[in-house]
């Protein structure tokens, strides 16, 4: 077994989670491949079973499996470079609310074990994808966002599904969001929960003007195109994220559901609602602690 380590070096947290493991897969003798910066950054002394390689991407590419440590963040940095290889992603959590890795650092012994002994499914979470006029792609694993840059006045955004106009938002911004990328800005914004797998996309206003504009469930079988008119105030496009420059106005792209995906490790003692308990505090009372 060959693992990539992925990690954010710069957050503190990492690297107690990032040496603990480096120990378990010495004595498992395990390969383990990871950035040779981030090794540097943390001090880790090179070993016989841990091969320095240029990049977190060179990592990914040598291994036969990925252990992310750290938040959602550096699961979706870890998804964009691992696209299209669907090697297996077992997500650390060292940060905060991690949906995705959802492994403690309490459980992360018994974890990593699973992947020795391959006491585990894959929970495959699929990416959206997109092209606008230009023809340039764009994928996201959580989310497109599109909000106002630099103005106080709210946006115009042109919504079409299927070939149907929904609505003209007159909002700060609209959210597009895939099932896994519901609980992250979507949630924030007061849209759904959704189920991973469940085959739809979500359309969340933010801040809409109209407060009966709501947010939408949608198929994602079907193309959503976004428009976005000449007159509005620039606008900040990101997808999970990372900005991705309007080059000119009218924009327009068009939005479905991707072939892509990555599978995640997913323990066979978890499930979906033991996260969302978990980490939302469902059925919590501080006054009966």
């Amino acid at each position: 077994m060959k693992c990539a380590l992925i990690s954010n070096p710069q957050k503190y947290e990492v690297q107690q989670v990032l040496q603990q493991t480096l120990a378990w897969a010495q004595d498992k003798e395990i390969d383990c491949y990871i950035d040779q910066q981030t090794a540097e950054s943390l001090t880790i002394v090179k070993s016989s079973n841990l091969h320095f390689c240029q990049g977190d991407a060179s990592a990914i590419e040598a291994s036969d499996l990925l252990i992310v440590i750290g938040g959602d963040g550096t699961m979706l940095y870890a998804a964009r470079l691992a696209r299209g290889l669907e090697k297996p992603i077992l997500g650390i959590n060292s940060g905060h609310l991690g949906f995705m890795n959802d492994v403690s650092i309490e459980e992360m012994y018994s974890a990593l074990d699973a992947l020795i002994e391959k006491d585990y499914t894959l929970d495959y979470r699929y990416f959206l994808e997109s092209i606008d006029q230009e023809g340039n792609f764009y994928y996201a694993l959580n989310e497109y966002l599109f909000t106002r840059r630099d103005s106080s006045s709210m946006i115009n955004i042109d919504a079409e599904y299927d070939g149907a106009l929904i609505n003209t938002y007159w909002s700060d911004g609209l959210i597009v969001a895939s099932p896994t990328g519901s609980t992250a800005y979507n949630l924030s914004a007061g849209g759904p929960i959704v189920m991973p797998g469940s085959g739809v996309l979500v359309v969340t206003p933010v801040n809409p003007h109209t407060l009966t504009t709501r947010p939408l469930v949608l198929p994602s079988d079907k193309e959503l195109r976004i428009s976005i008119p000449k007159s509005n105030p620039p606008v900040i496009f990101s997808c999970d994220g990372v900005l991705k420059p309007i080059s000119e106005y009218p924009f327009s792209i068009h939005i479905k559901k991707s072939t892509s995906r990555i599978p995640l490790v997913h323990l066979t003692n978890h499930s979906y609602f033991d996260t969302l308990r978990k980490k939302l505090m469902w059925g919590q009372d501080s006054r009966r602690t």
